[in-house]
């Protein structure tokens, strides 16, 4: 499902998106069409303008949570040019697969929108490097995290991006042992050192990054 009230761009996405394969089963103009869409048949995947009628603030934020709370296997790409941070944090800790965040004016690729798509879809996450920034600049106060390096920092902000352990590997020049290695070292600053399961900690240890 499509959900933007720019017709231009929703009817741009629709074609793109059919092109690729994707069925589209409804695009909608403000969030509550959105919910009611929702609600009659849920998509895999819905995505989500932040700004929207009647108030164009943060309907569509708020939406993406309804949507999590109701239909979690439903996944949700935010695609925005805003940064909205108070519900952009809620979005990440109350949800912890399938969630994604771009800004439009950053996709300089249309390969980078289907490659989150998917990412989404699959029940991972994608996020631009400046949401992530954007939300570290609320938390960077934050003791444990300035416990880190500035490389476990790094890796940390990579892994709320969504990057899996090979993929930081390469982004960073680095071997997957040695990002396994930070990795260990970023839980144990983050004192989540006694939590089950591999997935679980990092999952708390981004939304610690996130949203503490």
């Amino acid at each position: 499902m499509l959900a933007d009230d720019s017709t231009l761009l929703r009817e741009g996405l629709a074609r793109l998106l059919a092109d690729e394969g994707h069925a589209i089963t409804a695009s909608v103009g403000d969030a509550q069409a959105l919910l009611t869409a929702v609600a009659e048949e849920p998509p895999d995947i819905a995505v989500i303008d932040v700004r929207m009628p009647p108030t164009h603030t943060d309907e569509g934020l708020r939406a993406a949570l309804e949507i999590r709370k109701e239909w979690p296997e439903t996944g949700v790409l935010v695609l925005s040019q805003y940064v909205e941070r108070r519900y952009a944090t809620e979005l990440l800790t109350t949800a912890t697969e399938g969630v994604g965040y771009l800004l439009k004016d950053r996709v300089v690729q249309v390969d980078e929108f289907l490659d989150a798509l998917e990412r989404v879809g699959s029940g991972q996450t994608a996020f631009d490097p400046e949401v992530v920034r954007q939300l570290l600049t609320l938390s960077s106060h934050t003791d444990p995290l300035q416990r880190l390096t500035a490389r476990e920092r790094e890796v940390l902000g990579k892994m709320a991006q969504g990057h899996t352990n090979a993929a930081i590997a390469g982004q960073l020049y680095v071997s997957q042992s040695a990002v396994e290695k930070y990795i260990n070292a970023i839980f144990d600053k983050l004192e989540l050192t006694g939590t089950t399961g591999g997935y679980s900690r990092r999952v708390l240890a981004v939304l610690r990054y996130l949203g503490s």
